[in-house]
């Protein structure tokens, strides 16, 4: 689509999230190339498959904002538990920590996972969202590193000696599950939108 086709954003993207940490990785991958603000919103924990748990999210976040927004879903997956803890692993950390994440596998030969990260963006309250995933290989390993987001301490994406946690800022961000969707989700607004009437 040419610039000149584009459709020009009347409202502001609101990114729908409440974690600080998370918002400050999306603020410097994205940097100043895509207009947001942040906002936290209580959404329903949905059950189902990652992409339909983050289509629905944006759904319902976007009737409750009245506008465009981006919501984002992140699963930790082990392939010997054929994809779980996937969405659900924040419920699991916080139940059992990083400790009881690696004894999932305690049993299992198997100790390899991947980090998966779904952006939906809806548009309004009456368009059909779009997903952008983005996925980084790995194993799980006993916790390394700084213990302040999230399950980062145990995984150590492949190819690399360090875990998520371990790594500086900067090289996580060039690797990272939500880099990769984020890349998709950044192409897709700058080719099909334009921002140059946002208020």
């Amino acid at each position: 689509m040419s610039a000149a086709n584009k459709l020009g954003l009347v409202k502001p993207i609101t990114f729908v999230t409440g974690n600080a940490k998370k918002l400050e990785e999306v603020k410097t991958i994205l940097g100043h190339s895509i207009p947001f603000q942040a906002m936290k919103l209580d959404l329903p924990e949905l059950q189902g498959e990652p992409e339909d748990i983050s289509k629905e999210k944006a759904r319902i976040a976007a009737r409750e904002i009245g506008g465009p927004v981006i919501v984002e879903d992140t699963c930790l997956c082990f392939n010997a538990l054929k994809g779980l803890p996937g969405p659900y692993v924040k419920w699991f950390l916080q139940k059992t920590g990083h400790e009881g994440l690696n004894n999932l596998l305690a049993a299992y030969e198997d100790k390899t996972a991947y980090a998966l990260c779904i952006f939906s963006l809806a548009l309004g309250p009456d368009c059909e969202p779009i997903s952008f995933a983005g996925r980084t290989e790995g194993k799980i390993v006993p916790p390394r590193g700084p213990n302040d987001f999230g399950w980062d301490p145990i995984f150590q994406p492949q190819g690399y000696n360090l875990t998520y946690a371990e790594m500086a800022k900067e090289e996580k961000n060039s690797i990272s599950h939500r880099r990769r969707a984020l890349d998709k989700l950044r192409e897709h607004l700058c080719n099909h939108y334009s921002f140059d009437n946002l208020p």
